[in-house]
């Protein structure tokens, strides 16, 4: 009989390590001993480790009969069930063209035919997707009010030139965005599904993908999970990580330093970990633009540091990682920063911040996922003229998701110890910014392009933007401390994102 059939994965791992040269790690074990170690590769693509986002597409509509001497036939040019037919295919071959240009995990199902209440009632609550885009050709209000979740997204694709037009392409707005002859007044008025103006695409398959990117973006942050090791907090904001756990739902495994020095006691005692971690740092030095200015030991410890965070995260299944205390805490346990190792977490296509500052790592989670890239949680300076600086020794060194920027291995800047990566990014890059308040209620963004890899005596990787729209604006409205940054312009995609999850956006890229 298994003594540990019902035991759940820490929990074996825990009775293993006891057994093995008496040796305990508090909760966990050595990923060695389970044979589950996660191999460094420079090669190796980015994880994605986000749920596929399921789609259901719906057409909406009636067929009329004709009756003598009235208006009996409604805008729109479906007009039998041979039209109908045709829609169908044509709505399913330009989603599986849609899908082709789609680059994160989303799953298409069959276009569904609704043309009554009891249809609509039993797409809505018997299949199991995260959005309905409804193609609204026509048919009553009532039916497409079924149609609608509270708890699912919603977007309504209508046609004017792109195949036969659809009813719902005139009266769209003043039938269901709003009723009769209400005003509209998009701040204090919705829908019962909480549709607005921001959810109807017309013709362009181009508008509807970046609100699926979106919608993926906000499926995979909410309710995310993250290992904080040393604790969470939020500069100047010591709410922030409860605000992130009651607005986001964010998970926030809190790990204990003493279990890292235990862990690294261990390890540096195995025979088994150091030559593989030698191999990690001959190869990662060898990466082509890579040029070390540091002690060799800072990065061969990095890389241990490395693998027992990657070994947490797998540990507590979580895609995130943050350092709290990440200076002068971790120095003495570890003989080396956590610089590099946040950055090759991020390499990885998983997520890690130091400062454990949740008043920005929020935004760093959402804004990882809609633009599938790694993210750099930064300081920010003044904005002057147009041009901001922003430093931090964590920056990823596959910005773009793919390519490793040129990079030289120096010292943490504040203490002229361990080992921090300054990575180059090339001149014209564009950028999204994130500056999330503290309160989680208004977060501010701009687009941004890149004039320059500076030397600064500041942390290693340093970069002067260009903000691409009112930077008196952004200097007024400036919040928190930190700011998020991926390569990339998804500030449409952030601002809809925030808008479905009750918070403001201030894209000053636009003023």
């Amino acid at each position: 009989m298994c003594c540990n059939c019902n035991m759940n994965r820490r929990e074996f791992l825990k009775t293993a390590s006891s057994s093995v040269a008496g040796i305990s790690l508090g909760l966990t074990s050595p990923l060695f001993l389970s044979n589950e170690f996660e191999e460094w590769n420079a090669d190796k693509p980015l994880i994605h480790t986000g749920k596929t986002l399921v789609v259901q597409p719906v057409l909406l509509y009636e067929i009329y009969e004709k009756k003598p001497q009235t208006s009996w036939r409604p805008w729109g040019g479906l007009h039998n069930e041979s039209d109908i037919t045709g829609e169908v295919n044509r709505i399913a071959k330009e989603l599986d063209s849609l899908n082709d240009k789609i680059d994160f995990p989303i799953k298409i199902l069959p276009v569904a035919k609704v043309q009554s209440v009891e249809e609509a009632i039993k797409v809505r609550d018997t299949t199991n997707y995260d959005v309905m885009i409804i193609y609204a050709a026509s048919g009553g209000g009532n039916t497409f009010e079924a149609l609608t979740s509270q708890s699912k997204y919603n977007l309504i694709f209508l046609r004017q030139t792109s195949g036969p037009i659809y009813l719902w392409y005139e009266i769209v707005h003043c039938r269901f965005l709003r009723k009769g002859g209400k005003n509209f007044e998009l701040d204090t008025y919705r829908n019962p599904a909480g549709i607005d103006i921001n959810d109807v695409v017309i013709d362009n398959y181009q508008d509807l993908l970046w609100r699926l990117r979106a919608m993926y973006g906000l499926k995979n942050f909410i309710g995310s999970r993250i290992v904080a090791l040393g604790g969470a907090g939020g500069w100047g904001c010591p709410q922030a990580p409860q605000l992130a756990k009651d607005k986001y739902g964010i998970e926030i495994i809190n790990v204990e330093y003493k279990e890292l020095e235990e862990r690294i006691n261990y390890y540096k005692k195995s025979n088994n970990l150091i030559p593989k971690i030698d191999e990690f740092t001959r190869k990662y030095i060898s990466t082509p633009n890579t040029e070390l200015i540091t002690d060799k030991k800072f990065v061969v410890n990095a890389f241990l540091l490395y693998s027992i965070f990657r070994e947490l995260m797998k540990e507590y299944d979580s895609q995130a990682f943050t350092i709290k205390e990440c200076m002068s805490t971790v120095m003495p346990i570890s003989e080396t920063t956590a610089c590099l190792p946040l950055s090759l977490i991020n390499d990885d296509g998983l997520l890690a911040f130091c400062e454990s500052d949740f008043n920005v790592i929020p935004s760093g989670i959402l804004l990882h996922y809609i633009s599938g890239k790694p993210v750099f949680l930064n300081d920010p300076t003044y904005p002057y003229n147009g041009i901001v600086t922003v430093a931090h020794c964590t920056a990823p060194r596959r910005m773009d998701g793919k390519n490793y920027s040129p990079t030289k291995l120096l010292t943490h800047f504040e203490s002229d110890y361990g080992v921090a990566p300054k990575v180059d990014l090339k001149k014209g890059e564009i950028l999204t910014m994130i500056c999330p308040d503290c309160s989680q209620k208004e977060w501010v963004g701009f687009k941004g392009t890149i004039v320059g890899s500076p030397f600064y005596d500041i942390c290693r990787s340093q970069y002067d933007i260009e903000i691409n729209g009112d930077w008196e604006k952004l200097l007024k409205d400036m919040r928190g401390f930190h700011w998020m940054m991926a390569l990339g312009d998804y500030t449409k995609e952030m601002g809809y994102a925030l808008r479905k999850i009750g918070l403001s956006w201030i894209d000053v890229s636009k003023i």
